[in-house]
């Protein structure tokens, strides 16, 4: 699988066991793997006791890097002798692979089914529009002050009659930079609005849009 530079940096960091023990790794594959598949994933899915002494900002790349991965590897339909030579690339030994490969064994039949079901034409941006707000706690109460940015798009569904609809999502400023970085290649190739679909159904941390 060819995956960007900065999508390797998160998963050499990953591997790293001086910021994920395997402990922490373990939990950390299962929440990102969890973000993909739940209807109701936010933000608040790396609020895990294993995360507290983790960089917020090393931690959030880290998850982009994992579900691009993921979501990369469902979508080439790779096997395990692929998966394995992508992770032992990026730095990771036999145990956190086999832990990697037995979650996503697990979870590949939802993942497919979910990236099947976004249809095979993209749908067409009309229109981008955006507000700035200021979030100050999350959903557990933690504080969190930082500013966020509410993305809108309008688009135009051919799989569905051509009828259009809005998709609406959150994100930090330091989310749209790492998905500028991110969907570059896949832009020069005309296919990130599927993405952006897929991530914004699901509440993926990353999104993929591009000004």
């Amino acid at each position: 699988m060819e995956l960007s530079e900065s999508v390797q940096k998160g998963l050499q960091s990953l591997a790293d066991a001086t910021f994920f023990d395997m402990k922490t790794f373990s939990v950390f594959i299962e929440v990102a793997f969890r973000s993909l598949l739940s209807a109701h994933a936010d933000r608040s899915v790396l609020d895990q006791p294993e995360f507290k002494r983790l960089d917020q900002k090393l931690l959030k790349h880290c998850h982009t890097a994992a579900t691009t991965c993921i979501l990369e590897g469902v979508k080439q339909n790779a096997d395990k002798s692929t998966i394995s030579a992508c992770l032992e690339d990026v730095g990771f030994d036999a145990e956190r692979t086999e832990v990697f490969y037995t979650t996503y064994q697990k979870c590949r039949s939802d993942l497919e089914t979910l990236l099947s079901s976004l249809g095979r034409c993209p749908p067409h941006i009309n229109d981008v529009s955006w507000r700035l707000e200021y979030c100050i706690k999350n959903g557990h109460v933690h504080k969190v002050n930082e500013p966020s940015y509410l993305i809108s798009l309008n688009v135009e569904n051919a799989n569905n009659g051509g009828s259009s609809e809005d998709l609406h999502f959150s994100c930090t400023m330091e989310q749209l930079q790492v998905a500028n970085v991110l969907l570059q290649p896949i832009w020069n190739v005309g296919r990130s609005i599927s993405w952006i679909r897929s991530f914004h159904r699901k509440a993926v941390i990353v999104f993929d849009i591009q000004f």
